[in-house]
């Protein structure tokens, strides 16, 4: 168990692994609220599990969010089943792997936030100005990742259209395609028992392709995003450690400081012989056979106008 322990504290140290550190949470969050599903429902007090799970959703009502503004974020890190996160952590791993490898971890997190605050406020919009969803308002509460993961994978697919995933049964199929599918699946299912969750799916969707072409356009709206991580960090990052000595009534003061820096932020733009040897290995050997920084600066050079 403890090494278990250790290596999650170990994945939680490294500055350029957000997308475990997500899949974690989500499964950490999943874990306790089955652990305290057991204890209080065998103890007769699944009021108290209810109560918890109540702070933790996203109330469709207007005066019920109010009440309880954070549930905006703390849906999209909830789940009561085993399949439905099983799902959306698969589903957002697979594609956030090519958006961590060609545009860097910070933007995983921008797509992931941005996925999930957009899809959760299209769900309350929607449920409250349409007249179908209205006699289910003061009833309805989601959560679950999915419409964060859709943002994720749209964002992959908008990037690198097609890039091929090998399925099971199927054989390689260009991510578009993949991406298209459950794209239509929600818009079919936006009238089913889980229509919330399905409105949220579009939401997702629509934001991991609006993020993606703006940011081929040299707009990023993750900046805000990244600028609330750097101050999360900065509330945890040691202080430099200070050392006085003293020798012949001089005094010496020495200072190490750690500065880290996501490698997106610090790839050049590449000149065109670089573009070219790139394109070469591409068409030799494909999209995977690059190199993470190779991949990067592929992205960079297609910002130039």
């Amino acid at each position: 168990m403890s090494n278990i322990v250790d290596d999650i504290k170990r994945e939680f140290e490294k500055s350029e692994n957000s997308l475990v550190k997500i899949i974690l949470i989500n499964t950490a969050v999943f874990l306790v609220l089955l652990l305290v599903k057991i204890v209080f429902t065998l103890s007769q007090s699944s009021n108290i599990y209810y109560w918890i799970t109540d702070n933790l959703q996203l109330p469709a009502s207007p005066q019920e969010f109010l009440r309880k503004p954070w549930t905006l974020i703390t849906y999209f890190f909830t789940h009561e089943d085993i399949f439905h996160i099983l799902f959306n952590m698969l589903f957002f791993y697979w594609f956030g792997k090519l958006i961590d490898e060609y545009l860097g971890a910070k933007r995983v997190v921008a797509l992931y936030f941005l996925g999930g605050i957009v899809g959760g406020a299209i769900y309350m919009l929607i449920y409250n100005l349409l007249p179908f969803f209205q006699a289910q308002v003061e009833t309805s509460m989601m959560m679950g990742a999915s419409a964060a993961a859709f943002s994720v994978a749209v964002g992959a697919s908008t990037l690198l259209p097609n890039y091929t995933f090998n399925l099971i049964f199927l054989g390689p199929i260009r991510i578009k395609f993949i991406a298209l599918f459950y794209i239509i699946l929600s818009l079919a299912q936006t009238v089913g028992p889980n229509a919330g969750g399905n409105l949220a799916h579009l939401g997702g969707a629509l934001v991991g392709y609006i993020f993606i072409k703006l940011l081929q356009n040299g707009t990023d709206l993750g900046k805000p995003i990244y600028a609330i991580m750097n101050g999360w960090s900065g509330l945890f990052r040691k202080r430099p450690s200070m050392q006085v000595t003293y020798r012949e009534k001089q005094v010496y003061r020495s200072t190490s400081v750690y500065s880290s820096a996501s490698s997106s932020s610090t790839i050049e733009m590449p000149d065109q012989h670089e573009i070219d040897s790139i394109l070469d290995k591409i068409s030799k050997s494909g999209y995977e056979s690059l190199t993470k920084e190779e991949k990067q600066k592929l992205f960079k050079a297609s910002q130039q106008k």
